[in-house]
């Protein structure tokens, strides 16, 4: 059994979780009893009440103190679990009271990130990301508005949402994806949860996604399965998420084995850690003991949270750097 002070130690990037799935507990509970709103329970079973969960938590987050302890809370967590660097994707159509103001939210949250930083915690990029059910004139718009604020701490468009009931959405978001490439910033899509292994395809092809995010059910188009390892496209896999959704029955059954052992680059993240009391190095121990993977298999999943996060250039290096050097000393 790999021992949790090694894997709480191996140098490691988070590139999937949502600010609005980390927001602390005590956080939300005392913001609702400001507002004077009642949360539902926290309690879902599939995607569906899972995001109608997420809309009434951050509806009742109002002011620029909160939405920057959300942000210190990020980096708080991953550094409890050995992360060195995180990708947080924020979505504006969770946080109605901010629509008119999304420019004060993010730098509200970059205050968070900062004090984080200078308290020695990892630092943070912020995926901005669509919903499905927006128009195609909506994205543009934010895109617009997004690019032209040129802020340091956004790093990509990403899109989320429930694909099994909006259907097919890439025609209709390929030209806000476009214009994101176009002013510099990375890429990266909800696909294969909701969806089959179509959702990934339209990610690739239509999107065109540096990483995918889930992308499990890619297993199930074996031609699929073997150009993504041949082009070495990560997918950024949250198996508890799946597992609490019912995208995979249990752990065991899990398809990010199968897709490691196809050569598919893999990276573990936590997806909505507060939710479902998930962590990062919890997700590498629980697949190290169901899978029986080896230091070094999780040192290339490591490697790939690396690899495939938009931190700047420099910083992966170094990262890729204190990995190499972690692994050299392990007997």
């Amino acid at each position: 059994m790999t021992p949790p002070e090694w894997v709480r130690g191996l140098p490691k990037a988070e590139v999937h979780v949502h600010l609005e799935g980390s927001l602390p507990s005590e956080l939300v509970a005392a913001a609702a009893k400001e507002v004077g709103r009642e949360l539902p329970e926290r309690v879902f079973t599939d995607l569906g009440g899972f995001l109608a969960y997420l809309d009434a938590s951050c509806a009742v987050v109002t002011t620029a103190d909160q939405v920057a302890r959300a942000g210190y809370a990020v980096a708080r967590r991953a550094a409890d679990a050995g992360v060195r660097y995180v990708d947080v994707i924020w979505n504006p159509t969770h946080w109605p009271v901010w629509r008119d103001r999304l420019r004060e939210f993010l730098d509200a949250l970059d205050g968070g990130f900062r004090e984080a930083a200078a308290d020695g915690l990892p630092p943070v990029g912020v995926c901005v990301s669509l919903k499905r059910t927006q128009s195609a004139e909506e994205a543009l718009d934010l895109v617009d508005r997004v690019t032209a604020w040129r802020h340091p701490r956004v790093v990509a468009l990403s899109i989320d949402g429930n694909e099994a009931t909006a259907g097919r959405t890439g025609a209709r978001f390929a030209a806000a994806f476009a214009g994101a490439r176009a002013a510099g910033l990375r890429c990266c899509a909800h696909a294969g949860e909701s969806s089959g292994p179509e959702g990934v395809l339209d990610a690739i092809d239509v999107l065109g996604a540096d990483r995918i995010d889930h992308g499990v059910r890619a297993v199930e188009d074996p031609a699929l399965v073997r150009r993504l390892a041949a082009e070495g496209i990560p997918l950024d896999v949250c198996p508890t998420s799946n597992v609490r959704l019912g995208v995979a029955p249990s752990l065991a059954s899990h398809p990010v084995e199968a897709l490691r052992r196809a050569g598919v680059p893999v990276s573990l993240n936590t997806d909505d850690p507060v939710l479902f009391g998930s962590s990062v190095d919890g997700e590498y121990l629980a697949c190290a003991h169901v899978f029986g993977w080896s230091e070094a298999v999780l040192g290339e999943v490591a490697r790939t949270s690396i690899e495939s996060c938009f931190a700047d250039a420099g910083l992966r290096q170094d990262l890729v750097r204190d990995l190499d050097a972690y692994l050299a000393a392990t007997p």
